[in-house]
């Protein structure tokens, strides 16, 4: 495993981490996800990502339950407020009240007294900004909170809340963006705000929601149990699973084979290649997926081969900065990460 700093801050994470969106307390049972937690503490993770809304609040539960014994100084747990976790009209969003009740809530199920880093999973249009960083600020200062952060937001978002950070002595440290080799929106203009403000990125689906594993093909039924056979409302994978798109992938097929990889580490190693991305958030089902993921970290991909995969995807791949998962309200449904 690879160890990267997170942004300018002190703060280590392992290059490939473990996030439970879709799979705890949803598509595994417990036993299961324990034993993917188990490979990938025994592969070399060390930081666990998930989020209050993921599975309804189970999946930081059971998150907690897999980690509990493991010494606490060892992990880097990452959670994230914004979306709804109750029926009350503060049951949502970055109010002042709805994060200091939504991170007592988080350390009870994650069985933890601090997060390593607490992340605003959306930019919050209805509430001013100045009480949600004054309200992370004192969840730092009294030390449940170690390093804050922030996920799917703008670049202007991100310069205001870096500016508000600095006033009030705050570690803003990460963004943590979709981003693979299909979905390159952050590029243009989320990449050098963040870097101008110290900023790391931790990326989420960087395999495209499976997609660039290469399991969807072009014209025949998705594979049972997958993401895309799943009757749960998955937004992100429409976009991925256009049948111009599913074949552009296969063409990554034998780029991946005479680099010596499979798909799914091509895919991430691709992702880690950007000295801008701290660490890759991968999800799985299995404890054999953990395995053969991790391999990709500290894989150096030539120019050759970076630009063999460009012209393979071709234009299929999304550029356009207006294209982050933005939303307007708290209240918009939404299973997403």
């Amino acid at each position: 495993m690879e160890y990267r700093r997170l942004g300018r801050s002190g703060l280590h994470v392992s290059s490939i981490s473990f996030g439970n969106w879709f799979t705890h307390g949803h598509q595994l049972d417990e036993e299961e996800a324990h034993a993917c937690i188990r490979t990938a503490l025994d592969e070399g993770i060390t930081t666990f990502d998930t989020a209050d809304m993921y599975s309804e609040t189970r999946a930081e539960s059971v998150l907690g339950r897999a980690l509990s014994g493991v010494r606490r100084e060892s992990l880097e747990i990452c959670t994230k407020v914004f979306w709804p976790t109750g029926p009350g009209r503060n049951d949502r969003g970055l109010s002042r009240k709805h994060i200091r009740e939504s991170c007592e809530a988080s350390l009870h199920r994650l069985k933890t007294d601090y997060l390593d880093l607490y992340q605003a999973h959306r930019y919050d249009r209805t509430v001013p900004l100045e009480e949600t960083m004054l309200a992370f600020a004192d969840l730092v200062r009294q030390g449940k909170v170690l390093y804050i952060g922030v996920s799917e937001w703008t670049a202007e978002e991100i310069a205001r809340g870096a500016g508000l950070a600095r006033e009030l002595n705050v570690p803003f440290i990460s963004n943590q963006p979709q981003y693979s080799m299909l979905w390159r929106v952050i590029e243009a203009e989320v990449i050098p705000a963040s870097r101008r403000h110290g900023i790391g990125q931790m990326a989420w689906s960087p395999l495209a929601q499976g997609v660039l594993t290469g399991k969807y093909r072009p014209g025949r039924t998705p594979p049972p149990t997958t993401r895309l056979a799943s009757t749960a409302r998955n937004p992100f994978l429409g976009p991925l699973t256009a049948p111009n798109v599913l074949e552009a992938v296969q063409k990554l097929k034998p780029l991946a084979g005479q680099a010596g990889l499979t798909m799914a580490q091509l895919a991430l190693a691709w992702v880690l290649s950007h000295d801008d991305v701290a660490s890759a958030v991968i999800g799985s089902s299995k404890p054999q997926q953990v395995v053969e993921n991790t391999k990709a970290a500290g894989t150096i991909l030539d120019s050759d081969l970076q630009c063999a995969i460009d012209n393979a995807l071709g234009d299929i791949v999304v550029y356009d900065p207006r294209r982050t998962y933005s939303v307007d309200s708290p209240d918009f449904p939404t299973d997403g990460t």
